[in-house]
């Protein structure tokens, strides 16, 4: 067994698209409806699909998960992300860590948590 996908929820499935080829140059290879499979494993599924599913309210930001990304050039991605993202709620701009490590922390457009930091 292997984990095939992860699944985030987002309200417009379009713009969440737009976000993560925009900053992390994910390609759409599947779209079925409200649920969009893209490049490296990620799948958005519209919030009111998700939402009937489980019959729950969706909690937005709840911290207990996130998206990681590495990145080598971590400054030009930072200022990529000013550029194209300029409202976007950081949890902590860059930063290094005491082994070395820079990383950055931010919500994607739905409060679905993001690190993006350089190789280990």
């Amino acid at each position: 067994m292997r984990l095939k996908n992860v699944l985030i929820v987002v309200k417009d499935i379009e713009k969440s698209r737009q976000f993560y080829h925009d900053l992390f140059g994910l390609e759409l290879i599947l779209d079925n409806n409200g649920n969009m499979i893209l490049t490296e494993g990620l799948v958005l599924q519209e919030e009111s699909i998700w939402e009937n599913f489980i019959g729950k309210d969706i909690i937005h930001k709840n911290n207990s998960c996130e998206l990681y990304f590495e990145e080598d050039n971590i400054e030009d991605f930072v200022k990529k992300l000013e550029e194209l993202y300029p409202m976007i709620t950081y949890v902590n701009k860059l930063m290094e860590h005491s082994w070395g490590q820079k990383v950055v922390r931010f919500y994607d457009l739905d409060g679905n948590l993001i690190e993006v930091g350089t190789p280990i």
